[in-house]
């Protein structure tokens, strides 16, 4: 059985292609500030599109997002869609990117060259935990916090991550652990796809053209 939010609905999104992942480089929870392409900038005006029709008329959710800047830009191309006020977000760094510790900033290939396969291609998750950094049963469990510190009084529109996405959606849909990675974690989706959650229930708001994760 899913999380209980209420009966309210939570819009779910990573933040548009950034030009690290435009290259497959690792971005993680590093503080440079990896922008949008202008792919990432079109999958973000169009998540916001489909967000607005979905909503109509009705009035628009809080906003919440990862502290990353990539995840800020992209809320701020959908709350224009959605004439929301991008200024009242409400930022949490419980909702960063797995983090991948020394991995950051350099590309799957290289990593991939150095010490092996990185990545589980049938599940698209890391096989390995990333050096000096985390792995999901940790994502999970500042996620749970956060999940904890919520009243579900309105809805809610959350841009978080690929990896964190998952994760969040894993633990609200009450998803069991996956074996080998010791925490719920849902199908991947494509860059540019939203969902919406209500009470443990999942349905599809856009389903995007982009890539699978690259954070």
């Amino acid at each position: 059985m899913g999380i209980s939010t209420n009966n309210r609905r939570l819009f779910i999104a990573r933040h548009g292609e950034t030009v690290f992942n435009k290259v497959a480089r690792m971005q993680g929870q590093a503080e440079l500030h990896t922008p949008l392409t202008w792919e990432g900038c079109v999958q973000a005006r169009e998540m916001g599109r489909a967000l607005s029709d979905y909503l109509g008329a009705d009035a628009r959710p809080q906003l919440w997002s990862s502290t990353a800047g990539r995840a800020l830009q992209t809320l701020a191309l959908i709350a224009e869609e959605i004439d929301a006020d991008w200024h009242q977000t409400h930022r949490d760094d419980r909702l960063l990117e797995i983090d991948v510790g020394h991995w950051s900033g350099r590309t799957y290939a290289d990593i991939s060259a150095e010490i092996g396969p990185i990545v589980d291609m049938e599940h698209k998750l890391f096989s390995v935990r990333p050096d000096g950094g985390e792995y999901y049963e940790e994502v999970a469990q500042r996620l749970s916090h956060w999940l904890g510190s919520l009243s579900f009084d309105q809805d809610m529109l959350i841009i978080c991550h690929g990896m964190t996405a998952r994760v969040l959606r894993g633990l609200l849909l009450g998803l069991k652990p996956m074996e080998r990675f010791d925490a719920p974690i849902a199908a991947s989706l494509a860059q540019g796809s939203m969902v919406m959650i209500r009470d443990g229930v999942e349905a599809l708001v856009i389903d995007g053209s982009g890539q699978g994760e690259r954070g």
